[in-house]
């Protein structure tokens, strides 16, 4: 038996739009419920969100049997964190702060299993492998693993050209929030000088042939990245869209008194 199918790298690589959603709750319970809402993929965040090796495993669980692949970001470009995600079942992580060829390629190996790259050989145990069930894992996984490193710096989008021409990089996601800081407009990634960044990386990426990613809180932003050629896009991130209805609900139901 092969390792699962990644439909969602499948799906980027076919150049099929992949619609997505931010999961920063870091409760299983919600997180299962998002995945009965239809999105592609959804990000398990281990950088902002309170989440660890522990809740990313649950979340994970929760998700199967979902339409919704799991994307699972780690804290920061380690091995060490890639081998444990990957061993817990992730087979999409995305990496953020990668701005150097370097960087990417230490991230690309962390992925595979040697001779092609550094991944330890201990998912026999782990819910990777269904815990040992799926016996050809080893032999199968590197074809279905999939790297998405972030870019959301300067540094970054001078590097750009070399991070795509790294093998194992299927994808780089644009971050607006650290670039426009990193740029100088804190809090305000739609200032017109990071827009132009932002426009010009997605079209580097996809020229590429790799796929680009980008989030975005609002349709309108939806629709510019998917014309630029965004494959794999977030419309909103979970606790805001939660936070809003909330106090939505208690406005106008306190405006009734």
């Amino acid at each position: 038996m092969p390792a699962p199918k990644n439909t969602f790298k499948a799906a980027l690589a076919q150049g099929t739009p992949q619609i997505g959603l931010w999961v920063v709750t870091a409760e299983p319970s919600l997180t299962e419920m998002i995945g009965t809402a239809g999105f592609d993929w959804l990000v398990l965040d281990g950088e902002h969100a309170p989440n660890d090796i522990r809740s990313l495993k649950d979340a994970m669980t929760a998700l199967n049997g979902s339409g919704s692949h799991p994307v699972v970001r780690i804290p920061i470009g380690e091995t060490w964190m890639v081998k444990q995600v990957l061993d817990a079942g992730a087979q999409t992580v995305l990496v953020p702060m990668v701005d150097t060829a370097e960087q990417a390629r230490e991230m690309a190996a962390a992925m595979l299993y040697p001779p092609l790259g550094v991944r330890g050989m201990g998912a026999s145990g782990a819910r990777a492998s269904r815990f040992g069930e799926i016996a050809d894992y080893v032999a199968t996984a590197n074809d279905e693993v999939c790297l998405l490193v972030q870019a959301e710096s300067r540094t970054a989008l001078e590097n750009l050209d070399e991070i795509l021409a790294v093998d194992g990089v299927h994808g780089v996601f644009i971050g607006p929030a650290d670039l426009s800081a990193d740029m100088g407009y804190p809090g305000n990634a739609g200032a017109p000088e990071v827009q132009e960044a932002i426009e010009d990386a997605i079209r580097r990426i996809v020229v590429s042939g790799k796929a680009a990613g980008i989030l975005t809180q609002t349709l309108e932003g939806a629709k510019t990245y998917l014309a630029l050629g965004a494959t794999f896009v977030a419309v909103g991130i979970d606790m805001v869209i939660y936070a809003k209805a909330t106090r939505q609900l208690c406005r106008e139901t306190k405006a009734l008194l």
